[in-house]
């Protein structure tokens, strides 16, 4: 078939399925895939990594003869492999924010939400105040740059086409949820457990006390302790974060090699 273009239509064709594959990455991975990150920052940054690992990938990426339909469904398995690499980060994050709305919860902050526009809806304080730590940290660790390599080893892993979705990848999926309400469960239980110990003290002081207005002095008691808390156990919330974003090269495998 003769090509219009100033390059052969297969190795355009090529590069339309690493860009599909980026753009998909580069939308889901978390930091990036917010709503206040520009449309033309996400953009110019999925053509600069599809052209500079372009060189390096199109190796693996063999392309059939040119039709509309196979290229459409192609470019559609590209995309569900760049979200599903960007959803096992994401499930992270949840899990931090899942987190910071039980702490805020318990310390009385149901009513106070503010606008998180990461996600365009309301937010807990304190999930968005977690986040907020998790997203520092996340790129402190340089955690990005682990998506572009797994990226790239994708199209060795993964070639074009050879995408394989049955039922083993839906099961590790959900174990990866499963997961998430656990890391939820331990970033959120050292405040929990102070908060449990407060209540018992101010239920004490009712007996004690029955003039006592508890009910009052229980919010700021209540907010005070969970911030201390919060403030003394920070080390221990960056191991565990530390320890969880460590594993993702290792769920990233486990899922290339379900799919591949």
């Amino acid at each position: 078939m003769t090509s219009l273009l100033p390059v052969p239509i297969e190795h355009f064709q090529q590069f339309l399925v690493c860009l599909g594959r980026t753009a998909a990455l580069v939308m889901s991975i978390p930091v990036f895939n917010g709503e206040q990150v520009p449309a033309q920052v996400k953009t110019g940054l999925t053509l600069f990594i599809a052209l500079l690992l372009f060189p390096v990938v199109s190796r693996h990426i063999h392309i059939p003869p040119f039709h509309p339909g196979n290229l459409l469904v192609l470019l559609a398995t590209e995309v569900l492999l760049g979200a599903a690499i960007g959803l096992i980060a994401r499930l992270i994050f949840t899990a931090i924010e899942l987190g910071g709305t039980i702490i805020g919860f318990q310390m009385g902050f149901a009513a106070a939400n503010v606008f998180d526009p990461q996600n365009q809806q309301q937010t807990s304080v304190m999930a968005q105040f977690q986040n907020i730590f998790a997203v520092l940290f996340f790129l402190s660790l340089n955690i990005h740059h682990y998506f572009v390599q797994a990226f790239a080893a994708s199209f060795e892993m993964i070639p074009p086409g050879s995408l394989n979705f049955t039922g083993t990848i839906a099961s590790a999926l959900m174990e990866l949820t499963s997961r998430m309400f656990t890391v939820a469960i331990q970033l959120s239980a050292p405040v929990l457990a102070v908060l449990l110990l407060s209540g018992l003290v101010l239920g004490l002081m009712s007996r004690v006390f029955p003039q006592l207005q508890v009910f009052l002095l229980s919010f700021p008691v209540n907010i005070a302790v969970a911030l201390l808390v919060i403030g003394f156990t920070l080390n221990l919330a960056a191991i565990l974060l530390t320890r969880e974003f460590d594993m993702l090269p290792e769920r990233i495998g486990t899922i290339f090699t379900l799919v591949g």
